[in-house]
């Protein structure tokens, strides 16, 4: 698995994937991403050295990602990657956080000393699509909601049972709201969660100009990032 790349085209930033405890909720039913945690602290902190000594700095900008929210990363990681800001000279850091530690973002902001670009997986502003059938246990009401935590939404599109409209509402909460967002394209993966191809190819077709918006980055392939497999 590959847990090193960089971004070098919209918001140019070194990427790492990194390791830590089993996601806090887990019970999404379109993710099998969750499968990469480990519950065996020292090895979690070994490996994640590993990964991070790669990182250079040389944009002043690093993604941390983990297959959860980073506030599942072990204390010693974190205290890694705190030095690693100062050692590198890094300016900017993304983390991504479920909605259940909205309250301990400006706690981790504070104890890295930089600015914190919030990710948070959304998938969907339509509750009850969101709660009822991707059980994602983010029960907000609305986008403003969400912009007084978190800084980028990561929304998903192509899943069976989702509708167009579903999807422009998505599209203009996430450009109305926020200044950066993600766009993941749904890959069919181990879970019962079907993509409906042909709600893909519209999007793709109406949204083309996303792929040249620098605020929006689109991933059709769940590894566009150049880490995981």
């Amino acid at each position: 698995m590959e847990r090193y790349n960089e971004i070098t085209n919209k918001n140019q930033r070194e990427i790492v994937l990194l390791q830590g405890r089993p996601c806090a909720w887990g019970k999404c039913v379109f993710c099998d991403y969750i499968a990469d945690n480990s519950k065996d602290k020292d090895a979690m902190v070994r490996l994640n050295h590993e990964v991070l000594s790669r990182v250079t700095g040389k944009y002043g900008v690093l993604e941390v990602i983990n297959s959860g929210s980073c506030f599942e990363l072990p204390e010693e990681t974190l205290e890694e990657i705190r030095n690693l800001i100062h050692e590198k000279k890094i300016q900017k850091l993304f983390f991504e956080a479920h909605w259940m530690y909205r309250h301990q973002l400006q706690r981790m902001r504070e104890y890295m000393g930089i600015p914190i670009i919030f990710k948070i997986g959304v998938e969907t502003f339509d509750k009850t699509f969101r709660e009822e059938y991707l059980n994602k246990h983010a029960d907000f009401d609305s986008p403003e909601e969400v912009r007084k935590s978190f800084d980028s939404p990561c929304l998903m599109v192509g899943i069976k049972g989702q509708t167009k409209e579903m999807i422009d509402y998505d599209i203009r909460m996430l450009k109305t709201h926020f200044e950066l967002g993600t766009v993941n394209v749904f890959t069919n993966n181990s879970t019962d969660v079907k993509r409906d191809q042909e709600l893909v190819d519209w999007f793709m077709q109406k949204y083309a100009d996303l792929l040249e918006d620098p605020s929006v980055e689109v991933l059709y392939e769940k590894t566009d990032f150049g880490v995981g497999d």
